[in-house]
């Protein structure tokens, strides 16, 4: 039997960046950082990751950071510009894996009011069996319990399935439920990986 794997999406198969966006609105790149460190914060943007909706988010940050408002305002507002498009050596990887008609299934952090976006850019989306996106169901990694729902959801067998994310601490977690996890840097790193473990 195929053995089933599980991507995560964003810094995997999809190039999503807030610098993509922010560094058209920002003259320096220092105060784009800190701008994204203290303000949008990976920490904020994740509350949306766990089912928040934007419209509170911002309200939040304006409230706290009224001199910022415009710029809180585009990280909804112009969210699409954060996706450069997809990582094409990884999603050669996967096209592999389909045409092997290998299980195919994601499991990614993402808001449920932005990941339409990316459904309607990305074909290869079509290519997953399923697809367990956080903002959808209210918990995000490395929770283990939105790695049980996916198993439940899709009949997935842990202890036959590979996992691939770019997180450390997401990579841990799925090793610590049973999962073969693979922590993706490169395409080429991955495509060796998963030759390793037979998949390709």
């Amino acid at each position: 039997m195929a053995r089933p794997v599980i991507f995560d999406l964003g810094g995997v198969l999809i190039d999503w960046d807030p610098r993509h966006l922010y560094r058209k609105l920002f003259g320096d790149e220092a105060a784009m950082e800190t701008f994204l460190a203290e303000i949008c914060s990976p920490e904020w943007n994740q509350r949306q990751d766990e089912g928040r909706s934007f419209a509170a988010g911002v309200a939040e940050l304006t409230a706290r950071h009224p001199e910022h408002r415009e710029m809180i305002e585009a990280y909804h507002a112009r969210w699409p510009e954060m996706l450069a498009g997809a990582l094409d050596d990884t999603v050669a990887i996967l096209a592999e894996l389909n045409a092997r008609g290998q299980p195919l299934y994601a499991l990614s952090n993402w808001s449920a009011e932005t990941f339409p976006h990316a459904r309607a850019r990305f074909d290869f989306l079509g290519w997953f069996r399923g697809l367990v996106i956080s903002g959808e169901e209210g918990i995000k990694k490395p929770s283990p319990a939105i790695f049980h729902l996916l198993f439940q959801r899709y009949s997935i067998d842990p202890a036959e399935a590979v996992f691939i994310d770019d997180s450390q601490a997401n990579v841990t977690a799925a090793r610590s439920i049973g999962l073969e996890a693979l922590r993706f840097t490169s395409a080429t790193t991955l495509r060796e990986d998963l030759g390793r473990l037979e998949i390709l």
